[in-house]
């Protein structure tokens, strides 16, 4: 029951940041969702910084690694809005648009998880 608890807290947390920072930053670009591409990025450091803790010496505990990882980071990041947003560019014809935020949202995920990983070698 704790450990559900703790998926439940951090995923709320994650869940209202991701809203406040989609609403602030979505409508500043047309065609680019930018709090959704943060969010998402953030979530990717974070998951990769998180994780790599928990593997370094058990630096993080079972359940703190639960709260930030599967709680906080899953709450925080968001696939369907990020597939919902690609198919609204795709039938909307924004071809171009929408290949550069597909391919930024995929390497720099990728590059962000990566990061986090080194980072948590670092500390």
């Amino acid at each position: 029951m704790k450990q559900l608890l703790l998926v439940f807290f951090g995923g709320g947390i994650g869940s209202i940041l991701r809203y406040l920072v989609s609403k602030s930053l979505n409508n500043h670009f047309q065609h680019f969702f930018l709090g959704t591409f943060l969010v998402n990025i953030i979530g990717c450091l974070l998951i990769g910084l998180v994780l790599g803790l928990s593997l370094k010496t058990n630096y993080l505990s079972p359940n703190q690694t639960l709260l930030l990882a599967t709680g906080f980071c899953g709450g925080f990041t968001t696939f369907s809005t990020f597939a919902f947003e690609k198919h609204s560019l795709l039938t909307s014809g924004e071809l171009v648009h929408f290949s550069i935020y597909l391919i930024a949202s995929i390497v720099v995920g990728i590059a962000a998880v990566s990061f986090g990983l080194w980072l948590s070698k670092m500390l």
